[in-house]
């Protein structure tokens, strides 16, 4: 009568593992990026993604154009458009507890963002042309992180509400895949450092996590909604 508690128990031991070892990658990567060790492998990895010219990217013409289209869905306007139609769906399934943690987390992290980019200070690689205008500081991408925070959160909540197992792993999937593809995109337009996109999902994933973990405790509180539950 105990195994569903010990596997819930035994799901929430490893998430914490897990959450453990991003924040530690993250920690890593950040002491070897200001001590200039991640430097090699970040010029080494840039570059193979350069013809001989710096400033033509690998592959045929209309790659690149791909790459503009793809990296916009890591930038602010459309993550801050998809947490709204999130939060507002939830609003309209009469789940506002739900709506208002979703739209807290995604709001706090995007702003943890900044403060880290502030911290750390990197500027952007000169290395091969920028593909796209940046503004921004690079250390970690703000694309790679704000898009890991938005989408594996909604990922793991629509996840948490689907009975079936094929259907949660498609969603999960799906929520990596566009996470991934955002931060490659960003090496690939050379506006970012490997390790920027990498400490980005580290702590992106970490966010979304430490949220996962987060939601389940306040479920069994009740001081959210259940999965797939109305008030």
């Amino acid at each position: 009568m105990r195994l569903p508690r010990l596997r819930t128990d035994g799901r929430i031991l490893t998430a914490f593992l897990a959450l453990a070892l991003l924040l530690f990658l993250f920690l890593r990567l950040a002491w070897e990026m200001s001590e200039g060790e991640t430097l090699p492998i970040d010029k080494t990895l840039m570059l193979a993604l350069r013809a001989s010219d710096p400033s033509v990217p690998v592959g045929p013409p209309w790659l690149s154009n791909i790459m503009l289209q793809l990296t916009a869905l890591g930038g602010a306007p459309v993550l801050w458009l998809v947490t709204l139609l999130a939060t507002g769906y939830l609003l309209a399934a009469r789940r506002a507890k739900t709506a208002g943690f979703l739209f807290a987390s995604i709001a706090l992290g995007m702003a943890l963002n900044g403060i880290l980019k502030d911290l750390f200070a990197r500027p952007r690689p000169e290395l091969v042309a920028h593909l796209v205008q940046v503004q921004t500081t690079s250390f970690p991408s703000g694309h790679a992180m704000n898009s890991a925070i938005v989408y594996l959160t909604l990922g793991g909540l629509l996840a948490r509400a689907e009975k079936r197992h094929s259907v949660r792993i498609f969603l999960l999937a799906a929520a990596i895949a566009l996470t991934m593809i955002v931060g490659f995109s960003r090496v690939y337009l050379g506006v970012h450092w490997p390790s920027d996109v990498a400490a980005g999902w580290c702590v992106g994933a970490a966010w979304a996590l430490g949220c996962s973990l987060a939601a389940r405790a306040l479920q069994r509180r009740q001081a959210i909604d259940p999965p797939g539950k109305g008030p």
